[in-house]
């Protein structure tokens, strides 16, 4: 029996991924789903003590004795995330990317994206891909998983703070998940943003027929069935974070906020349902991060914890999304729920979509085979 030592491997560049379906919302959403029900198994695993961590970051100091150092500017970091995740996956994969909130000043996005995946058993490289779209689709994807189980069946309005990528990915799970969506209201800071979002609504989704821009986050929350806080922005100080308020919640609302968060005390009250996507991962995040971690880590789940610490919330009464898919928890009970869910992202999503995504390219003959060597020089 002979092994070769050959090793290649596939680059895939932006157009490749979306000629291998890294735009397929459905697709991602199924996956999504699959991928939280290993997790709730416990057939994975991340970075950290608790093998739940987001990943490891970089920051830079306030002040600093080298010329060349960066400035801790606005969303600048460097960070790599990490997963194993088994089922039919069984892959393993790290994210690696850089974030300045100066590139859009140049035309660019906020952060640029890179996921390598590997053969769990040896290691060895099996695709280098483009991953804004990847990580774009997998955090939009979500929301589409938690508005499957979560969100009213017969839901019409879809709120979206943020007509970004992140806004247009969120509904377009929202609309997988709950196919009778016809309205969407939208807020945002620009209007080139704002046209652009209402132009892509109706060429992609033309059941939508109601467009309708709002100037306040109460006008965005009020009457909405399905909402998404999607909107960037700097960290440190919750009170400039978008907040939801209790008294503009109508009755069956689903919350979705995969961005920067926060509410009021009205929130906190038990009328409310509170679900983490994957409680380990804010457990790393709270052992992780100074308190209150909800001035480092923007999402509303870190709220939770903060509120867990202060006295005002029990974990027993933050819910688990992988929990509910895998069934082990209750999803809506009845049309009235009010339901707010927090997603913060996770590196064994990017391993998920990232892995079907090459599947799918190794069938189509998409992407540029390189070689990593023939024969190692050193063994």
């Amino acid at each position: 029996m002979t092994t070769s030592t050959k090793i290649d491997f596939i680059y895939l560049s932006e157009p490749d991924m979306v000629r291998a379906g890294v735009t397929d919302m459905p697709a991602c959403v199924d996956a999504m789903e699959e991928m939280f029900g290993l997790l709730a198994s416990g057939d994975y695993r991340m970075a950290g003590a608790n093998n739940s961590s987001h990943g490891s970051l970089i920051l830079f100091p306030e002040d600093s004795p080298f010329p060349n150092m960066p400035k801790p500017t606005a969303d600048r970091r460097f960070m790599a995330m990490p997963a194993y995740l088994g089922g039919k996956f069984g892959t393993t994969g790290v994210k690696w990317y850089g974030s300045n909130i100066a590139n859009r000043d140049r035309g660019l996005p906020r952060s640029i994206l890179m996921f390598i995946l590997n053969d769990t058993d040896t290691g060895a490289p099996l695709a280098l891909m483009s991953a804004n779209l990847l990580s774009a689709y997998r955090t939009g994807a979500v929301p589409g998983v938690g508005a499957r189980h979560l969100a009213r069946k017969d839901s019409r309005v879809a709120g979206i703070l943020g007509p970004g990528v992140m806004g247009k990915t969120a509904l377009s799970a929202f609309i997988a998940a709950c196919p009778g969506i016809d309205t969407v209201k939208v807020k945002g800071r620009g209007r080139k943003n704002l046209d652009a979002f209402a132009e892509w609504v109706r060429s992609t989704y033309p059941q939508v027929k109601h467009i309708e821009e709002v100037g306040s986050d109460e006008e965005l929350v009020r009457g909405s069935d399905v909402v998404a806080y999607c909107s960037s922005g700097p960290t440190g100080d919750p009170s400039t974070y978008p907040h939801v308020k209790r008294e503009w919640i109508s009755p069956g609302t689903f919350f979705a906020m995969p961005a920067l968060g926060n509410f009021d005390r009205g929130v906190e009250g038990p009328d409310v349902r509170k679900v983490l996507e994957f409680t380990p991962l804010y457990e790393a995040w709270h052992h992780e991060t100074p308190k209150p971690t909800h001035k480092h880590i923007p999402a509303v789940g870190m709220r939770f914890m903060d509120l867990v610490d202060e006295g005002r919330l029990r974990m027993d009464d933050l819910e688990d999304l992988s929990r509910i898919v895998a069934g082990e928890a209750p999803g809506r009970q009845n049309d009235d729920e009010i339901i707010m869910l927090s997603v913060g992202g996770m590196p064994v999503e990017d391993v998920a979509w990232g892995t079907m995504l090459y599947r799918n390219a190794i069938e189509k003959g998409i992407g540029v085979k390189l070689n990593l060597w023939d024969e190692p020089v050193l063994r």
